[in-house]
């Protein structure tokens, strides 16, 4: 297969329902945009309420079968998508890179790469029996919580699918997807696969469009069980308020402004180098993505020098082309906000040290430069609200206690991390940070490890076994 350039035009007509490819309730479409070019590569169809009614039906209707299939069997059916997805590996690539814009050496890695690793272990997860527990008279079994409706972002298209998708079968739950409207094409990729795998009819659905009509007729759907959301605070909140009209269970992984604190005896090359890789990954379009930098005022100075440097190694270009290391933004609206986010820190006083409005960019599409201010104010705009682009801030502190003071000043709690040459100090830190995961001295990303956030970023967990266990409800039984 040629790497080299972008698959052709991508044009699905289709919903898939009950187990087969079906017609849409309306003609009425959705065009896909390769935000590298600016340029229309496929479209999709706009589903209606009327096509979530049907998915629905068809996910609550193969429940009772699926709740009873044995987890040998489940596993077995995950194991053959597991197969069936993961030699479509380079084409998901390769369209992850075209209606995304991630570059394509990345997209192979992560984009496709980690949603194999993520089913992986779901398959091994799902062929363990659930475990039961004895507590004085009664019998605590963990039951499928029933139909899920999963509402998944654009910045990992497949990533975010599996990881609601996988767990909520493995679990013995039936799904409704609707993925992003700005990133269709990928879900398609994984239908492909769930149809050669010979998933049971209706045990999972798939649904394109807009938030505002396909997902919240699912989120506020009386016969989906769960919604699974990931996406903004406000988009969670809206989904939040939709669920507890019927008393519905939700799962929300949100926004993040994750802290990343240097100590004075830390690494400090290696910190900022992969500090910086950690915030402009896919372009910054990443909740967990360290937007702030905290570095000791001991080292302040010469952190801002190795950060200048690395952000200078991040091209901004076509994401087929092999020397680009940064992608477009999504669409030109994202690509409008962070502008916007750029030049109010300006205003705001904050240190241009790197990129800015200035900055050399491409010709075409919606590109923004890797920007990096310094002097930033705790309390101003640029290090309290999410950016979701390539733009870090750098913020000093004067103790480890002013640092962790300023780690937690946020409505968000997702990630974070801390660099220390001493480990036990580095986890003491850890320990005080009020959020979801913390990476000490760069430690490796874990899927089976939970993964969400406190505050504003989310209820919930997924991946791993706990990741599982929130697609599931609790019975007691007395005896």
């Amino acid at each position: 297969m040629d790497l080299a350039a972008p698959p052709a035009l991508l044009t699905r007509r289709h919903l898939h329902v009950a187990g087969a490819w079906v017609d849409p309730s309306s003609g009425d479409t959705i065009p896909v945009e390769n935000p590298a070019t600016g340029k229309t590569v496929g479209e999709v169809p706009a589903g209606a309420p009327a096509d979530v009614d049907r998915a629905v039906a068809a996910a609550r209707a193969a429940f009772p079968g699926w709740a009873a299939t044995a987890p040998a069997d489940r596993a077995a059916h995950l194991d053959r998508l597991y197969t069936a997805l993961a030699a479509r590996a380079d084409e998901i690539a390769r369209t992850v890179a075209t209606e995304l814009g991630t570059p394509l050496k990345l997209a192979t890695r992560v984009q496709a790469g980690l949603p194999l690793i993520v089913l992986r272990g779901m398959v091994e997860l799902a062929a363990r029996p659930t475990a039961e527990q004895v507590v004085g008279n009664s019998l605590v079994v963990r039951e499928p919580v029933g139909v899920v409706g999963a509402i998944t972002p654009w910045n990992y298209p497949l990533h975010q699918v599996v990881a609601k998708v996988a767990p909520a079968l493995a679990a013995g739950c039936t799904v409704v997807l609707k993925p992003s409207e700005l990133t269709p094409l990928t879900a398609y990729l994984l239908f492909d696969a769930v149809t050669e795998a010979g998933l049971p009819p209706g045990v999972v659905n798939l649904v394109p469009g807009t938030g505002p009509v396909v997902g919240e007729a699912l989120a506020a759907h009386p016969d989906v069980d769960l919604v699974s959301f990931t996406g903004s605070t406000a988009t969670g909140r809206r989904i939040a308020h939709l669920a507890a009209d019927r008393i519905a269970r939700v799962a929300l992984e949100l926004g993040g402004k994750s802290a990343n604190v240097i100590l004075a005896d830390a690494d400090l090359p290696t910190a900022v180098k992969v500090g910086v890789g950690n915030a402009l990954l896919n372009s910054g379009q990443t909740c967990t993505a360290w937007t702030r930098m905290l570095v000791h005022r001991d080292r302040y100075a010469e952190a801002l020098d190795l950060v200048a440097a690395a952000v200078a190694g991040y091209r901004p270009g076509d994401p087929f082309d092999p020397a680009t290391r940064l992608g477009p933004l999504v669409s030109a609206a994202q690509a409008q906000r962070v502008r916007d986010h750029v030049d109010r820190a300006l205003a705001d006083g904050a240190r241009l040290v790197a990129g800015g409005p200035d900055a050399p960019l491409p010709p075409h599409g919606h590109f923004v430069a890797p920007t990096v201010f310094a002097d930033v104010h705790p309390d101003s705009a640029l290090a309290q609200e999410e950016v979701f682009g390539p733009v870090l801030a750098v913020i000093p502190f004067a103790d480890t206690d002013e640092a962790v003071a300023i780690a937690n000043n946020s409505r968000y709690g997702l990630a974070g991390a801390v660099w220390s040459a001493d480990s036990d100090a580095a986890l003491a830190v850890a320990r005080r940070m009020r959020t979801g995961q913390v990476d000490i001295n760069g430690g490796a990303f874990n899927p089976l490890a939970p993964f969400g956030g406190y505050k504003q970023s989310g209820l919930g967990r997924e991946l791993g076994g706990y990741g599982l266990e929130e697609f599931t409800e609790l019975k007691a039984i007395q005896r």
